[in-house]
């Protein structure tokens, strides 16, 4: 069997203690990484175990983006992939968006990645080169969703921030690829339905049935699915693909 092994290599995720966060990091660390979290929901400055390590983060700030990548460096002496993972969302018609919610899932979704992204490929480059950023997009980032605006202008402008950076740091062997989950459940996306049933008029169960409808595999995703697909990313046999912007969605989106 083919077996990834990344030993002596270094992972930074945001919004790595829940959700899909949370499998690519545990995915990782079985594959040999070490792994360092940076999350707003850390309760401590930081903490270190063997091959893992946590500071509290918000992405939507460009000195906790340094501080992370700096921590990782100085904990673990290199970085070797950044992964953008750290997502907010909030729901209303388009008609309905309070400008501060708008701001919100921006700053976090979009700028999140921008600030770190741009501060992981600085310390890859100091490195001389090489490395991996992969930005957790989604499948609302090539679809409009109902009740969904923000986010989904959001997670459009991560894939078009991930088309350049892929150009631009091509040259230096920093391969930047997008994944785009389809419906996983988290925490998140369990809130969600809970909020699109009250503006539809219909039931959290509602939801559920009508999510599952639409997946051609005829269920809905979890975390691990996605981090499947990351760890492909992260490794060797990726090393020619630069500037995508993978499905993970089950069959519910195919372009």
């Amino acid at each position: 069997m083919l077996t990834i092994d990344l030993t002596g290599r270094t992972l930074v995720v945001t919004g790595g203690l829940a959700g899909i966060g949370k499998g690519i990091a545990d995915l990782f660390l079985q594959a040999g990484a070490n792994v360092v979290i940076g999350d707003i929901a850390c309760d401590w400055k930081e903490i270190i175990q063997d091959r893992l390590a946590v500071i509290r983060c918000d992405v939507t700030r460009a000195e906790d983006a340094d501080k992370l990548i700096g921590f990782a460096v100085e904990t673990f002496g290199r970085i070797d992939f950044v992964v953008n993972n750290s997502g907010i969302s909030t729901m209303d018609y388009a008609v309905d968006i309070k400008e501060g919610d708008w701001d919100k899932v921006m700053d976090v979704n979009a700028k999140g990645v921008y600030l770190v992204s741009q501060a992981g490929a600085r310390q890859m480059l100091r490195q001389g080169g090489g490395g991996r950023i992969i930005n957790i997009a989604s499948q609302a980032g090539k679809n409009g969703y109902r009740c969904m605006g923000g986010y989904v202008a959001s997670k459009h402008a991560v894939l078009g921030f991930t088309k350049v950076m892929a150009l631009e740091l091509a040259r230096e062997q920093i391969l930047v690829n997008a994944v785009c989950p389809g419906i996983v459940e988290t925490d998140m996306k369990r809130n969600e339905r809970v909020e699109g049933a009250q503006l539809r008029g219909m039931t959290p169960e509602d939801i559920l049935a009508e999510d599952c409808s639409q997946v051609p595999l005829g269920r809905t995703a979890e975390p691990e699915d996605v981090a499947n697909v990351v760890l492909f990313l992260a490794s060797p046999l990726a090393s020619y693909m630069t500037g995508q912007a993978i499905n993970v969605t089950g069959g519910m989106t195919m372009h």
